[in-house]
Parts: C-alpha cells; structure tokens; sequence
C-alpha cells in the first residue's frame, strides 16, 4: 500500500544519484521546492550541468559512496544501472532515509507522484501497487485540465497564512468562455469577487455559493460606488486575508482604471496582479464580422474614450481611409463625433457600424455612415453597451455577404 504524504524539502538536503536525463527531468521539482539539492555522478548530462553552473545545484564527479546518503532527507537513485540503484535503496533503508528508485520504483521506500498544482493546492497522483508512472501521469493531466478549467472547487476554507492578495482579471466579452484558463482558476480560488457591470455573465454560477459577489459597476452617469471606494475596498478585503478577484470587463488596463487599482494596492503593501482578458476594441467588432485591420483596407487603429474629448488625433484617423476607429463608451458621444467629423471634412459616405452587446445573445449591428449614424441609431434604438467602428472596415459585406444576425439594422 502507498500513503501520499506531502514533505516540505525546502532548505533540506536532497542527493540525486546519477545525472542523466531522468535527473534532468526531476531536478527542477526539487529546485522549485527550494531543496539543497547534491548531485553525485561521474559526468552529468547538459540540462543538469546547467543547473550546476548556475549555482542551483552541488555537483560531486564521482561515482556514488554509502557514505553519501549519510545526513541527507530523501535520496533519488537514477544511474541506469539497476544494481547500483539497489545498492543505495539498501543503505538508505539501514538509515531510514526514505529512497526514489528510479530503476524499479517498486523496491524504493519513496515514489513521486505525478503532480497536478493550481496555486497553492497541489495533487499528486501515484498507483496503489506496481508502478506505472505513464497512467499516473495521465490521469494527473486529466486532473489538471479541470484544475486549469476552474472546475474543481479549490477555495481555501482557512484563514491564509500571509494575508491575501488581489487579482485584476479581464473578464472579456462575456461569455464565460471567452475568459483564459489563469481567470477561471483565479474564480474558482476567489473568496470575494469585485464585479463591474460588463464582466462575464452568470458568473454567479460558477463559484461557491459563499463567495460573496459584490457589485461595484459603473453606468453611463451613474457611478454609486467611487473609484476611491473601489480602491480602499480592495485593500481592506485582502488585509483581511481574502483572495480577491476584480473581475472586469474587456482587458483590466483598458479604460478600466486598473492601473489606478494596482496602484492602490502596491501603495497598501498588498500582494497585486493582473490578468489580461479580451479587449473589447477587437472582440466585440470581432463578434459582428469585423476585422478591425484589414491587408489593403486599414492599416492601423485607432482607439477612443467616448467619454472624453475628441481630439485632433482623432478626428486625422477619421479623416485617414487607411484608419479604424474605434470608440467605446460612445453612445452619447455619437452627436458630437459626428459633427466634428463633419466640420473637419470627413467624407459623409465614410461606413459605421454600432455593435451593441457583443457575443450576446442580445447582439445587435447597426450598419451605417458618419452621413446617417444619427438618424440610423435613433431609428434603431441604439443603446449602451456599445462599440461603433468607423472606417473602411466598417463596410458592410467586407469579408462575406452581411450576417442576417437577429436585429441588425442597416440602411
């Protein structure tokens, strides 16, 4: 019978038998694990000199001593040589020192499982009786496949030693699975989860039902909770020992004030990162059939906060056919792009599009020009969330005939 049981080998002393290539496989474990790692073997494979020379390792040029597993935590025979591997299984049992026989694990006193880690969890994977390291190591992909999935409930349920931490994740577009793998195990980690109104949908199934969802977003005009607030709530939640996931829609470090959090966080000395996520300057004309460069149609981007100023910079790339804008946030801001478009020359043929509520259901095209934009968008109902492009690429039937997508609108 084998019991898993998990040895902390940080700053012990750990001797590998043999520097060939199952050593150069192995060693990095124990590197990582912050072991003081010896190597005893006439000569040593470049992977595993590699690590001598960088100073990771000791390296003794000779073949193996009993004298040697003499003072040290686990020993890891590989030489090759199953006679040798046996030797010093036996003088590891005559001192108990718990032995890896890499040449019959069976005879071993010790195995290494398999690994499967997701943050601070850690599962190892080993067979019962016989070795068969090729199905342990496959069951432990499977096993981590999930883990990467966030499908398996990996939340601490203990305070954490340290305090906690605070993660800005992209949520995207929406879809849950549009997120990368780190935000979904990020999710599935999360003891508090800081939402803004455009991060993935249905979030709430996916997580424990007591990790607390708090909703912090913002609406055209209507911010109730302070970006200040936001900030110290961050800081406040992860001193209290929580993991903290900022889960935000689009990309955290565009026109979503995710620099001024990180800031907060690493001024509060609170452990902080971030996690990129699909801008939504790409995905949502993406969703529509747009690509927002195209080879001979548009050569570069240009991107706009709706919100703010429209600027010279801006109204040039309007003006440029070899130029996409993109304005996000601009609903409101339609009546005034328009018109400084017009005064600064802008053809009135020049094609927009306005995707609303990309990869939704609810995704709706309005297929236009800066000449009509306005009465396009009334007469459609055009409301935020909402992406207009404005450029060539814009163009609708660019790539293939229109999408008859369910509520495109277009003159």
């Amino acid at each position: 019978m084998t019991a898993l049981i998990g040895l902390s080998l940080h700053g012990r002393a750990v001797l590998f038998v043999g520097g060939g290539a199952v050593a150069a496989r192995r060693l990095p474990r124990f590197v990582r694990e912050g072991a003081r790692v010896s190597v005893v073997a006439p000569k040593l494979s470049p992977q595993v000199r590699a690590r001598v020379d960088a100073g990771e390792i000791r390296w003794l040029a000779r073949g193996v001593e009993e004298e040697d597993v003499h003072d040290v935590w686990l020993v890891h025979t590989a030489t090759g040589d199953a006679r040798v591997d046996a030797a010093v299984a036996r003088w590891c049992d005559a001192r108990r020192t718990f032995c890896v026989n890499a040449s019959d694990g069976a005879h071993g006193s010790a195995r290494l499982a398999a690994e499967a880690r997701s943050g601070d969890v850690v599962v190892g994977v080993a067979s019962d009786s016989g070795v068969d390291p090729r199905r342990a190591a496959r069951v432990r992909d499977g096993i981590a496949a999930r883990l990467r999935d966030g499908a398996y409930p990996v939340r601490s349920r203990r305070r954490r030693l340290g305090g906690g931490r605070v993660d800005l994740v992209g949520g995207g577009p929406g879809p849950l699975d549009l997120l990368t793998v780190r935000a979904r195990r990020l999710l599935a980690e999360a003891d508090v989860i800081v939402a803004d109104r455009l991060g993935p949908v249905d979030l709430a199934g996916e997580v424990d039902p007591d990790v607390e969802i708090i909703d912090v977003g913002k609406r055209p005009g209507h911010h109730p909770v302070p970006q200040e607030e936001i900030n110290d709530l961050l800081v406040r939640l992860a001193r209290e020992g929580k993991r903290v996931v900022r889960l935000k829609g689009g990309d955290p470090f565009v026109y979503g004030r995710g620099g001024e959090e990180v800031a907060a966080c690493l001024a509060a000395g609170v452990p902080v990162d971030v996690v990129p996520g699909l801008t939504s300057i790409v995905s949502v004309p993406q969703a529509a059939g747009i690509p927002v460069t195209h080879r001979g149609v548009s050569a570069g981007v240009h991107v706009v906060n709706g919100q703010g100023e429209i600027s010279p910079t801006t109204l040039a790339a309007l003006g440029d056919p070899a130029m996409t804008t993109v304005v996000l946030m601009g609903v409101a801001a339609l009546p005034r792009l328009v018109a400084a478009a017009a005064a600064a020359g802008v053809p009135r043929s020049r094609p927009v599009a306005i995707v609303e509520r990309g990869h939704t259901p609810q995704q709706r095209t309005t297929w236009t020009n800066l000449g009509d934009a306005l009465a396009d968008a009334a007469s459609a109902g055009v409301e935020n969330p909402a992406v207009i492009v404005v450029g060539d690429v814009a163009r609708a039937g660019l790539l293939l005939p229109r999408p008859q997508l369910a509520g495109d609108a277009s003159r």
